[in-house]
């Protein structure tokens, strides 16, 4: 995802990024983006007009705090699936630095194709930072709102989508080790067409993902805490997921059978947790 978002605007502006500690296969994927590579975060926001933050939701507040530890006081986009209380603290860490703080939420695929995928922003500053993607592959939608609105706007999203993507795995390995599973594919096939389908779907791109997606579930969980509502769904689902680490590096494609043993069993957690 990272790399379509600085890849929406390199046509209009120069992207750097710092290769420092990253992995053979980022920084493949950032010179094949045509990106500058600086070598060092200190470089990066020393040349920089603009911070964008997009990395698993745990990483989301520690890179704020080392980008501000730099004195970057340009505009800092936090794109990342966090709660909005999550955001604020962002936003207090990026301030620190003398920042001007956007809060940001992601919705679709990667922005490889226009009319895909939507960069949700809010605070006093998101119209600065929208305009930086206009007419690109990733439209930026600013919602007028406080700082916070983009993040709650991505939880209740992803609350359903990657949440009932851990609910239709789970019950599908419940109903595997009741040895129903076969039962269960029959009156899905009768009553609830497609489910059978969308389990295979499930396991075959959540699974590799899982490793982080079980933080944006904890994520979630506190955003409908903090709205007085039920949070223990979503504190399953990262259970769920975390259960699944251990698919991590993994291509696309993992078989539902193997997702379901990883449920019911946690063999292949190995110590990829989050």
């Amino acid at each position: 995802m990272g790399v379509t978002v600085g890849a929406a605007v390199r046509e209009s502006l120069r992207v750097v990024w710092a290769s420092g500690g990253r992995s053979r296969e980022t920084r493949a994927r950032a010179a094949g983006a045509g990106f500058e590579d600086l070598g060092t975060l200190e470089a990066v926001t020393a040349a920089a007009d603009a911070v964008l933050s997009v990395c698993p939701p745990h990483g989301a507040l520690a890179l704020a705090e080392a980008v501000a530890a730099t004195g970057f006081d340009g505009l800092y986009l936090d794109a990342n699936a966090v709660s909005p209380a999550t955001a604020i603290r962002i936003a207090e860490a990026a301030a620190a630095g003398g920042a001007r703080f956007v809060d940001g939420g992601i919705v679709g695929p990667p922005a490889v194709r226009p009319g895909t995928t939507r960069l949700y922003l809010s605070g006093d500053v998101a119209p600065e930072l929208a305009a930086l993607f206009e007419d690109s592959a990733l439209e930026a939608i600013d919602l007028d709102a406080d700082a916070g609105a983009a993040s709650a706007l991505k939880m209740c999203y992803a609350g359903f989508t990657k949440g009932s993507a851990a609910l239709l795995l789970s019950l599908r390995a419940a109903a595997s080790a009741y040895g129903v599973e076969q039962g269960l594919l029959a009156e899905w096939s009768r009553s609830q067409p497609g489910l059978e389908k969308r389990s295979k779907r499930a396991a075959a791109t959540a699974a590799p993902k899982a490793w982080r997606f079980a933080g944006e579930m904890e994520e979630i969980a506190s955003t409908l805490e903090a709205a007085g509502l039920p949070d223990g769904f979503h504190r399953a689902a990262a259970e769920a997921y975390v259960r699944l680490a251990g698919f991590r590096g993994e291509p696309e494609g993992v078989a539902v059978d193997e997702v379901i043993g990883a449920l019911l069993d946690g063999d292949r957690l190995d110590g990829q947790g989050v």
